[in-house]
């Protein structure tokens, strides 16, 4: 019983000092949620609360959050945009090189061109020479 008195003034003193930290910080040092909803937390969910509070709403000391960037206003995000320019160029002249290798050397695009059409009977038994062999 006295254990457990113990443990109801710890969670409550750290309660407190967990919604007077919380309210004093700076707004550019929470990190996940707005300061009004992370007291919510704290209060509504004592223990619970008090860890995440503490692991994941609190920025360390030297730690700011950085605020979220559209993706027009992100420098990293407007580098990968010439790469996939350059990738998609690249891919655009490996398709028509294929293409060039599919079509057998005519050009569909040249008057006159169009596709070879294939043998109607592509291997025809080897004819006898004058040994009388047909495999030689």
């Amino acid at each position: 019983m006295r254990w457990l008195l113990i443990l109801a003034v710890v969670v409550v003193v750290a309660t407190i000092y967990a919604v007077i930290d919380c309210a004093m910080m700076a707004h550019d040092r929470v990190r996940g949620l707005s300061k009004p909803v992370w007291l919510v937390i704290i209060l509504l969910l004592p223990v619970l609360g008090l860890i995440l509070w503490f692991t994941v709403g609190r920025a360390r000391a030297g730690q700011v959050a950085r605020p979220r960037l559209a993706p027009d206003d992100d420098p990293a995000f407007i580098g990968t945009l010439g790469r996939d320019k350059e990738q998609d160029e690249r891919i655009r002249r490996l398709e028509e090189e294929l293409a060039s290798l599919d079509s057998d050397g005519v050009d569909p695009h040249e008057p006159g061109g169009s596709k070879p059409t294939p043998d109607k009977n592509p291997d025809p038994k080897p004819k006898p020479d004058d040994t009388g062999r047909a495999d030689a």
